[in-house]
């Protein structure tokens, strides 16, 4: 733990106890016919906001919005975390920032290289966009595959989109902007590098992708042992309130507690069922078919991303067998 952390705990523990508390969750009002996201921003503490997105999977119907963005008014202008899945997007985001304050952007952080973490990023053309190197590094390798992907899935929400890439690096530590003090974190695990972002005034944790909440996660990049050793971290903080990229926001100690543990439950829920798996012998098809967990498939995207969970990870698991075998 940081030094300055547990006193900046203390502060923001007094602080809340004048603060009434979260708004209530604030779902999008997708209108297709209008390309309209229908963004709200949903206080969480003075001057600290979340715009969520559906908890689902990528679709028409719901513009391909199913990240949880969000921002941060300091005084000294607005701090955007993630930009989102489409120029629409972010033009819409930026609108809504304006609605909500008068304070310029001044600041976008891109916390990994999914497209619906940066494709929203020609809206904030004229401010800096900050990622961390291997982030930049991974969004230039994959960003035209990314981008072709989106028109595919999601049409005409993305029209007029490309891709502008961060424009400098993030520098993980402890900032000062205006009246606030922002902790950047870089863990790994969901990626090869997951920004975290700590807002120590109010003690809440923007996650990023390395917590999935009632949903089941995306793994096109995962290391298991990286992002579980990341969620530990996480748990450290001891947060009382966390916002995940994707999945409802956690508002209290309990709720946050919940949300980790899911998330580590079902990466070790998957880390067992694959070893056990290539052990016996089993091909993809097979694995397809084996009994899942009733609140696994309870889950938000099941049907889609538990396939994708078998195909990103399971070939991995395959070559380990083989290779321990005479």
């Amino acid at each position: 733990m940081r030094r300055g952390w547990p006193a900046a705990v203390a502060a923001a523990c007094l602080w809340a106890a004048a603060w009434a508390g979260p708004a209530a969750a604030a779902a999008p009002r997708v209108d297709a016919a209008t390309f309209d996201y229908g963004l709200q921003a949903r206080l969480l503490a003075p001057g600290v906001y979340v715009v969520e997105g559906a908890n689902a999977d990528f679709s028409i119907a719901n513009g391909c919005n199913i990240i949880n963005t969000g921002f941060i008014v300091t005084g000294a202008g607005v701090l955007v975390v993630n930009s989102g899945p489409s120029k629409r997007y972010g033009e819409q985001l930026r609108a809504l920032i304006g609605r909500t304050t008068a304070e310029p952007v001044v600041q976008v952080f891109n916390f990994n290289l999914h497209p619906d973490y940066v494709f929203g990023n020609q809206a904030f053309a004229d401010v800096p966009r900050a990622a961390t190197p291997a982030t930049r590094a991974g969004i230039q390798r994959e960003g035209k595959a990314y981008e072709d992907n989106l028109y595919r899935l999601c049409g005409d929400w993305m029209r007029g989109s490309e891709l502008l890439p961060p424009s400098t690096d993030l520098q993980p530590g402890v900032q000062r902007i205006g009246s606030r003090e922002i902790e950047l974190r870089e863990l790994q695990g969901h990626t090869t590098s997951d920004t975290v972002l700590i807002d120590r005034r109010s003690g809440i944790v923007f996650a990023g992708g390395l917590v999935f909440a009632q949903r089941v996660p995306t793994t096109p990049h995962a290391q298991l042992p990286a992002w579980q050793a990341s969620l530990r971290d996480l748990q450290g903080l001891n947060a009382s309130l966390l916002v995940p990229s994707h999945g409802p926001v956690a508002t209290d100690a309990d709720a946050v507690a919940a949300a980790l543990s899911g998330t580590a439950r079902y990466l070790a829920w998957l880390d067992a069922t694959f070893s056990d798996a290539a052990a016996r012998g089993l091909e993809m098809n097979e694995v397809l078919r084996l009994p899942v967990p009733a609140g696994y498939r309870a889950w938000a995207a099941f049907d889609t991303e538990y396939t994708r969970n078998v195909a990103h990870l399971y070939p991995r698991y395959e070559q380990a067998a083989l290779a321990r075998r005479p």
